[in-house]
């Protein structure tokens, strides 16, 4: 039970967290990942790489094809690219959790297809009552008892949802297995930091880069919550089933403009970094500053990813 509520929580706070993967960079490609159970999962422009650290301190690596679905066809599309990116890193991450769960503790099965189903529907459920129903709730007790207009109930609603995520985030770093893979989430933004501005890629080296990044899911959140504003006053009212039934149909419009809007701002330089510098604050609540081997694990996921080996990433363990 232990376990599967690690599971549950690592899956929820990486699909809320992890959204380093879209933008330009100075690196040959733009990379992204989300941290794991004692390991990081990273992704190429081909293919997805797992590292995972055992009990004993040994390294286990894995990879897989990556979809792209947001590279081809249709997926092309601006908006829609953005929520079919959101499913595979998702999909992708759930599977890497299953993974990293098994191989930290030295067990040969993963979750069977019973555990992922109530996992996936449990998480579902606390994301649509925490991050949905709740501040749709809020908003209309607030509107009510202070007399505010539409508009108003709307700027409540999306300002009741970022502060619920905050709270949610603040909370679940207090819990120590959960403070691992926040370390696990700082060393994967150190080696994105480090690959995308052309550092050695050596512990020593990826340790003294910024744990926060302007691609990550934590920064999105804020856009999330200001695009969410605005696309759900445009949906109309009416009652509280309703209202709620139409936001979970709006999340990929709103995921989708969001993602367009990081996506473009990581490619203004510099002015797209202080236009999301608030943002980014928040990742302090998002990631830990990690060990030199957590460090160690993020480079060698990455290494799995784009399917090379970089100068050797052990200095300075």
């Amino acid at each position: 039970m232990r376990l599967k509520l690690k599971e549950l929580f690592a899956y929820l706070a990486a699909a809320l967290t992890s959204w380093a993967e879209a933008g330009e960079s100075r690196a040959p490609m733009p990379v992204g990942g989300q941290a794991v159970i004692e390991g990081v999962l990273m992704k190429g422009y081909e293919r997805w790489g797992l590292a995972v650290r055992k009990e004993s301190g040994e390294i286990v690596t894995e990879h897989w094809p990556a979809k792209n679905w947001s590279k081809k066809g249709i997926g092309k599309v601006p908006i829609l690219r953005g929520f079919l990116n959101m499913i595979e890193m998702l999909r992708e991450g759930f599977k890497a959790l299953s993974k990293s769960a098994s191989i930290s503790l030295g067990e040969d099965d993963e979750m069977t297809t019973k555990d992922l189903v109530i996992t996936a529907l449990t998480a579902a459920v606390m994301v649509i009552g925490l991050f949905v129903a709740l501040p749709v709730w809020l908003a209309d007790l607030t509107k009510r008892a202070a007399g505010l207009s539409d508009w108003g109930g709307h700027v409540v609603e999306g300002c009741a949802r970022g502060l619920v995520f905050i709270a949610y985030l603040g909370v679940i770093g207090l819990w120590s297995d959960m403070a691992r893979i926040l370390a696990y989430h700082g060393a994967e933004h150190k080696t994105i930091n480090a690959y995308e501005s052309c550092r050695p890629m050596t512990v020593e080296s990826v340790a003294q880069c910024s744990r926060l990044h302007p691609r990550c899911g934590t920064s999105f959140l804020l856009i999330v919550v200001v695009v969410s504003i605005i696309v759900f006053s445009l949906a109309g009212g009416g009652g509280i089933v309703r209202r709620i039934a139409l936001r979970i149909g709006l999340i990929p419009v709103v995921v989708g403009v969001s993602y367009e809007f990081i996506r473009a701002m990581s490619r203004l330089g510099r002015a797209g970094r202080c236009v999301m510098a608030p943002a980014m604050t928040l990742q302090y609540l998002t990631t830990r500053e990690p060990k030199p081997d957590q460090v160690e694990v993020g480079i060698r996921s990455l290494e799995e990813a784009l399917d090379r080996k970089f100068e050797d990433p052990t200095e300075a363990v």
